[in-house]
This record gives C-alpha cells, structure tokens and sequence, in this order.
C-alpha cells in the first residue's frame, strides 16, 4: 500500500515537473515576443517623431478642451 502510494507521488511529481518546464517555456517565448513588440514600438516612435517634428503640428492638431 505505501509502495503504491509512493508510485502515484512519483508519478504526480514527475507530470508536475513536466508543466512546470512547458509553462517556463511559455514564459522564455512570450517575453521574447514583449521584448520583439517593445523594440517595434520604440522604433514606430522613432520613425514618427522624425517624419513630424513638434513644430509642424497646428491647432487642428491640439486635443479639444474636456467639458
């Protein structure tokens, strides 16, 4: 009875193990992903600040007072 109880624990660890090591996988991959979006976004940033500098906005531009 001990015996089998210590196979159902072993085989419990062994799957907890096992999703422990896919989530972590999970977690390397998606904050590749974070890191490749932040990068992007740093760069649209970039790229518009360049294409329309401060001084070229106008009034059309300038967002409405709240009420």
């Amino acid at each position: 009875m001990i015996e089998t109880r210590l196979i159902e624990i072993e085989a419990k660890l062994a799957f907890a193990e096992d999703l422990v090591e896919t989530l972590n996988q999970t977690v390397i991959r998606q904050q590749g992903q974070i890191d490749l979006l932040q990068q992007q976004i740093r760069l649209l940033h970039q790229r518009m600040q360049e294409a329309r500098p401060d001084e070229a906005r106008t009034s059309i531009d300038e967002v409405p007072p709240h009420y």
